[in-house]
Order: C-alpha cells, then structure tokens, then sequence
C-alpha cells in the first residue's frame, strides 16, 4: 500500500478532513465494575452524564447498564470477555447468538457504536487466544452484517506493550511474536472495515518506569520550553503521549498499514498509589486529565506530529476508584468519582470548561520524588476474612520461615488475631521476595504502612526503598 508520504497534500488534506468528518472528537469514559461498592448503573449513567462525557466504554454487556443507557446520546462501547474469544472464532452460530443476546435487543435505544472483542489479549503470554483473536473479530463483524447492523466498528484493545521498540517513535515496531501472525491480519480487518486500532496509553507508566530520564512536565502536557525532536523524522514533539502514540503510527505503517485510525481506548493518570509508586496523586492525575481533554478536544483538531490535523477519539480511564482490582495501590485509584458518586477533583470531560475556570486548589503533590526510607506490608481495612485467611496461608507456605514468629508461644503470636498474623506474613513474605519480583499486593488485600507496627518483643520484617 503506498505509504502517506506520497499522497498529493491536497488528496491528504481531503482524507483528513472526509475521515474527521465522521468521528466525533468527544472524549468518554470507562465504566468498570471492579468495585463492591459502588452506585447502580442508573446512577452511574447519571455520573457519567454530569461529567458530560460522550462516550463510555464498558468491560462486558452488562444488561442493567445497557438499559440504564436507553435513550442518551452517549456512544457506548461494549466487550467480549476474553474467556469466549476461542469458542467465538470457531463457531458462527455461537458469534450469532452472541450479538443476538447482547447487542440485537439493546441496539435501537442504545447507540453501541464499537464492540471490542477481549481486552489486552496480546498481553499476557499466549494461552490459546491469541491466534483465535482476528478470527473472532470476523466472526462477530460477520454477525452483525447479518442483523443487518452496520454502525458498529469491531475491534481489540491492545496494551502499548503490543510494542517491541517505541523509542524514537519513527522506531515504532510491534513485537515479532506476533506482528507477522496477528497484528497484520487484524491491520487487514481495521483497514477492510475502517475500524480503529484501539490502544490503553498510558504516559504515567512510562514516566514512572523512567522517571529519571523523562521530565515530570513533559508526561503531564506542562512542559513550556521542552521538546523532543525524532532524529529518524525530524518531528518535534511537545508531550510524551503524541510520542507514544506516534510510535504506533509508525509500528502500523511498517507492516503496511499507514492509514489505519487510532482509538485511544484508555489514558489516565492515578490519583493515588501504593507508598513506593512515585507520582500517583491527585494534583498530576487532575493535571494530566484535564490537559489531555483540552488536547483531544481542540477543534479543528490537533492530532499528533506524524498525523497532524487526525481527530483522535479516546475514552479516560475511570469512572470510579475500584476497591476490589488487583495488583499495586495505582490500580484501585484511577477514577474521576469516589464510590460515593464525588469527583475527587473539577473536571468537564467536553473540554468546554477553560483550565482557568477550575477555581478549587488541588493538594500539593508529595511523592513527585521516591519514598526513601523503611515499609511494611499490612492487611488493608474492611478486606475479606476468607480471603485474608487464604492469603495468609500462601505467604506462610512460601520462602524459609516466613511465619516462624506467628506460630503458638512465638514472639509474635500475641495478639492472637487474623489482622496481626496476616500483616505480619504479608511484611515478611514482602521482605524476603520483593528482590524477586514478590509484591505488597495479595490481590488487594494488602497496604504499605511507613509505620512501623513492631510492638514489644516482635519485630516486623520491613523493606527498605
């Protein structure tokens, strides 16, 4: 196919502004459900009209959130849990039933404009899925095309880790594991259907990984007089997101495909984290959010250096704090709303409210540097028992006397509850493994503390940062 460079300025021109016309550049947001306590859909339908977002993205069918989307004018995105992918793609008749149950009853009322078939397949090491991904995605495409529906665009969400080489972004290059055998035939789909390549970017994970290297402005949309020039283009770019993005761009056009649209299916910044996870607060994740709204919705449209002029439609990640995600703190804390329904700060999704209007101060941050100094792992408030229990039981099982000091007569067997024995196996489980890889997390049902719980004769095995 040939390649951007040789379309006439003009015919590019009138690609653009033709491709622009149809997308709306309305920024959404993502409705995820990993929480046990947060408000019913029809309230949060509510929520999510009041941030005036246009779109939202949701991580199933859910049928209570589809009829409590009835009648709005916000586009929605629906999912295919990754579990059905390898039943789909070899089946038509279950790809049928699939969209006449979850898409056929809904599709008058609600405007389910994509459909995305998994989430980060391409992730996680391979088991079983991945090959079945772009004949799934045919599959469904093909079901639709059947029911005689036709706005819906089909799609995967994949993490920037789909990614081999990023940097500079003219570098751009998908991973050889499956840049021949998955990521061309999908190019092939998206291009053939003009769907979207739909990518999670997220510019907080990079900078946290490279923190040293990366100005803190820079990933935020602040950086006032730095900028970065790709010697592979000579393109100038002013954030770190456009760099991300571009390498994409640049990944796709090498397998042939330099025409296929971006959808950024997830960005955000946390509001919070773990004490170890540097730059999780509320002033950047206000900062980074805000910024990248007014970014995506500037009209005409801004686009990034290697696609100047391109509306890039995109959908913030979260509508809520999630209590009940796993992995590190930064997971459960990248929502706009608490549980209660409150924004954690001011923030109009439109992009209609100037970043001047935004009148209440936000907290200074305090860990934009690495926490230095001695943490311990405890069990985090209002977990579940059973779980605890089962946490509690695998940390003792691991390493060499990880919960010698919690057994009967022991010097940290006293106070004999759960909560003691349970903090005490996660700090020492953490204190032997962390070198390794071991994590302050068990699934969510553990927090870093700066203080040190040690009581009397017991001591608390503690990590140092």
């Amino acid at each position: 196919m040939m390649g951007l460079g040789f379309v006439p300025i003009f015919s590019l021109a009138l690609l653009v502004s033709i491709s622009s016309a149809e997308i709306s550049n309305k920024v959404g947001i993502n409705y995820g459900q990993l929480g046990n306590n947060l408000p019913s859909p029809s309230e949060s339908v509510e929520l999510i009209k009041s941030l005036k977002a246009k779109r939202v993205k949701i991580y199933d069918a859910n049928p209570d959130i589809l009829k409590s989307l009835k009648d709005t004018d916000i586009q929605v995105s629906i999912m295919i849990p990754n579990e059905l992918i390898q039943n789909i793609s070899k089946s038509q008749s279950l790809s049928d039933h699939w969209v006449k149950t979850n898409v056929v009853p809904y599709y008058s009322d609600v405007k389910i404009r994509y459909l995305l078939v998994g989430n980060e397949i391409l992730t996680n090491p391979d088991t079983g899925t991945w090959f079945n991904l772009v004949p799934a995605m045919r599959r469904i495409k093909a079901s639709l095309k059947s029911h005689k529906i036709k706005k819906i665009k089909v799609g995967t969400t994949s993490a920037i880790n789909v990614l081999e080489s990023s940097f500079p972004p003219s570098n751009g290059t998908f991973r050889s594991d499956i840049s021949g055998p998955i990521i061309k035939p999908m190019l092939r789909f998206l291009d053939r259907t003009k769907s979207f390549f739909f990518i999670d970017v997220y510019p907080y994970f990079a900078w946290a990984d490279n923190y040293k290297n990366i100005n803190l402005d820079y990933a935020l949309f602040k950086a006032k007089n730095l900028t970065y020039t790709d010697p592979g283009t000579n393109l100038t770019y002013t954030n770190l997101l456009d760099q991300m993005l571009d390498a994409v761009v640049f990944a796709m056009k090498r397998l042939g495909y330099p025409g296929v649209r971006l959808f950024i299916a997830e960005t955000g910044w946390p509001n919070d984290g773990d004490i170890d996870q540097i730059g999780a607060n509320i002033y950047n994740s206000a900062t980074f959010n805000r910024n990248v709204v007014k970014k995506l919705t500037t009209k005409p449209a801004i686009g990034t250096p290697a696609r100047p002029g391109w509306v890039i439609p995109s959908i913030i990640f979260a509508l809520y704090n999630e209590n009940q995600k796993p992995g590190p703190g930064t997971e459960r804390h990248f929502g706009l709303l608490y549980p209660n329904g409150t924004k954690i700060y001011e923030i109009d999704l439109s992009g209609d409210t100037p970043l001047s209007e935004y009148k209440k101060p936000l907290p200074a941050p305090t860990n934009n540097e690495p926490y230095k100094g001695k943490i311990w792992c405890m069990v985090a408030k209002g977990v579940n028992e059973t779980a605890v229990r089962d946490a509690l039981s695998y940390a003792c099982s691991q390493g060499n006397g990880t919960c010698d000091a919690i057994q009967t007569g022991k010097k940290c067997y006293k106070p004999d509850s759960l909560f003691w024995h349970a903090s005490y196996a996660f700090s020492s489980y953490w204190a032997q493994f962390k070198k390794s890889g071991g994590t302050c997390s068990f699934n969510g049902l553990a927090t870093m503390t700066p203080k040190d719980p040690s009581f009397g004769h017991c001591k608390f095995p503690g990590v140092t940062l």
